[in-house]
């Protein structure tokens, strides 16, 4: 599976340790960046662009990293089609995956140990979506508000 990675300064050496990691398990693996390690870089811009870059590539997850994950999901989300889900356990990664066919999974390499964060990526990773009737429809509801921005009488 391909799967693309970004980062901040905060997240940094955990994408390197993910990158190699997830090549060594036969994972096809992309760096969005940083390539080089920039204390006053900042996540929206290699957020975005892992998000883009999913959404380009619909057989590919992501997965964006930085200290705590939240300001990373927040912007991996403002690309349409990204359903990305900030996850502090592999339970909650998998449900991201499971329930709302998450894309992109965000870490916070100062909440997680290697291990930790590894177990986390790696659950998303090989979780599918279950494709359920009730998850299906709730997915379209968000992607409709996503294309018009009009909320619905279900609202």
């Amino acid at each position: 599976m391909r799967v693309y990675l970004g980062s901040d300064h905060a997240g940094f050496e955990l994408k390197r340790h993910l990158l190699q990691r997830l090549g060594a398990a036969g994972h096809d693996v992309v760096d969005v960046g940083p390539h080089v390690f920039d204390p006053d870089d900042d996540y929206p811009g290699y957020c975005i662009a892992t998000g883009a870059a999913v959404v380009a590539d619909s057989d590919s997850l992501g997965v964006v990293i930085g200290g705590s994950g939240n300001g990373e999901q927040i912007a991996a989300n403002k690309v349409p089609g990204v359903r990305a889900a900030l996850a502090w356990s592999a339970e909650v990664a998998q449900l991201a995956r499971q329930h709302n066919d998450a894309n992109v999974v965000s870490v916070g390499a100062r909440m997680h140990t290697a291990a930790e964060a590894a177990d986390i990526v790696d659950t998303f990773l090989g979780t599918a979506f279950s494709g359920g009737e009730r998850h299906e429809r709730r997915i379209a509801q968000v992607s409709a508000y996503e294309g018009t921005r009009e909320l619905t009488s279900e609202h």
